[in-house]
């Protein structure tokens, strides 16, 4: 232990002088970590950075379910679900394959940028509300019902594909129809033959909807009270498949001129676009591994229809 000297020739300990507060805010506002004591029973798990995320707020419960991507927000690690292991779960990073364990506090995870209380799966048979890929609630098995007049088109079968693997099980509930465009230069005659209504509404779903494109001004001469046209601004519905599931940093850019997908298996060593679209649409699990701009767009024409 340091000593200080007295006046009277005899020494006495040191006393260390307390942190100001302004250093001590001011380290808080920079990002430093501040001094963490363990207690008895507690793991290296429990400190600062696996501890609760804004515990106070009130937040959506998920089932931890095995390839759910999320992100651990104490120490921004993105990984999917691999197991479970006591009241912790093992995420898997799609770029590196590290594993990690982290505790479930709540608030600890997010989900497509959205803070959530991750809890372990209800077990097979029980009788707690399950969920759908898409997120909603399902509290138990439904029976197809009858078709609505209503329709939801897509541009093409992948689309197709990827809208029923996320949102299959909301469009049986609600009798939903896809229908495949196979071509959006057709938009304008399918709509004219739809005749739509205040009973048949129709929803429609395109790829590179951005000011001045093709895709946009088709979208404008078919505006009417009973057709939604939204979509996203990628090039192919394949981008809105998040890189990181299948473990990109990002979509590999693709030269002018050359057609997108041939560009995209090139880069992905991958011989042909039907092969690559397999392996991607395996790799979506639920609507968390889609970027939000298709999620909020199907999700909208499933409202506006079934509306």
């Amino acid at each position: 232990m340091v000593s200080i000297a007295r006046k009277d020739g005899l020494t006495a300990p040191e006393v260390p002088r307390p942190t100001p507060v302004w250093r001590a805010r001011r380290a808080y506002s920079r990002g430093v970590p501040t001094p963490h004591t363990p207690s008895a029973g507690r793991g290296i798990l429990s400190g600062p950075v696996d501890g609760p995320w804004r515990a106070g707020r009130a937040r959506r419960v998920v089932p931890a379910h095995h390839g759910l991507l999320v992100t651990h927000l104490g120490s921004r690690f993105t990984g999917k679900v691999v197991r479970l292991e006591g009241d912790a779960v093992v995420l898997r990073s799609s770029n590196t394959g590290l594993e990690r364990l982290f505790r479930m506090h709540p608030g600890s995870f997010a989900l497509s940028g959205e803070a959530v209380d991750l809890v372990r799966p209800a077990p097979a048979g029980s009788n707690a509300p399950g969920r759908t890929a898409s997120g909603s609630v399902s509290e138990a098995p439904h029976k197809a019902r009858v078709a609505r007049a209503g329709r939801l088109v897509v541009e093409g079968v992948h689309d197709a594909e990827l809208v029923e693997r996320v949102w299959g099980d909301d469009l049986r509930v609600e009798g939903l129809v896809v229908e495949r465009l196979d071509g959006i230069d057709v938009l304008a005659d399918v709509v004219d033959a739809f005749r739509p209504g205040p009973d048949a509404r129709l929803g429609v779903l395109v790829d590179h909807l951005v000011p001045g494109s093709k895709e946009s001004r088709i979208a404008e001469a078919v505006c009417q009270p009973h057709v939604l046209v939204t979509g996203t601004p990628y090039v192919d519905v394949w981008q809105a498949i998040r890189p990181a599931v299948v473990g990109l940093a990002a979509w590999p850019e693709v030269p002018r001129g050359r057609p997108w997908k041939e560009g995209i298996c090139a880069a992905m060593g991958e011989p042909s676009p039907g092969r690559l679209w397999k392996r991607l649409l395996r790799s979506v699990g639920s609507y968390a591994d889609l970027e939000p701009a298709l999620v909020g767009a199907v999700e909208s024409l499933i409202d506006f229809v079934t509306a």
